[in-house]
């Protein structure tokens, strides 16, 4: 599993979230989005670790990370950050969804678009910020 497919995953789960009013899986998505950043045991990797063990030679669950610029000037991944910063996002604009109800529709539709497109505006600028 790529980060790109977990994207993807993840937004769709945020659409049927916000769609069917699912407070309990908002929380359980924002749970892992911290428990990933945090700890770094990310699905994708879990995911592959699994797959290595009891399918040896599949390619389908090679690991192979995403390419990320050189000149890193902090020595924290960007997909870690992504993951804390998207989680805090998710958990203030959802305490407050009556005022910020549009804001959690919009980061779904955007996650989902960037497992679609493998282009992620937010991760696009953790990078340039300066994140590995």
């Amino acid at each position: 599993m790529t980060n790109r497919m977990y994207r993807g995953i993840l937004g769709a789960l945020l659409i049927i979230c916000l769609y069917f009013d699912l407070p309990l899986l908002m929380y359980g998505i924002i749970a892992v989005l911290f428990f990933e950043g945090i700890t770094n045991l990310i699905i994708p990797r879990l995911i592959d670790m699994f797959g290595k063990r009891f399918v040896p030679g599949n390619a389908l669950f090679e690991y192979r990370p995403e390419p990320c610029s050189t000149g890193a000037r902090f020595g924290f991944e960007s997909e870690r950050c992504w993951r804390l910063v998207v989680g805090v996002l998710l958990a203030v604009t959802f305490h407050f969804y009556d005022i910020l109800w549009l804001f959690p529709w919009f980061m779904a539709f955007a996650i989902f678009g960037a497992g679609l497109s493998g282009v992620c505006p937010v991760l696009l600028g953790i990078r340039w910020v300066g994140f590995k």
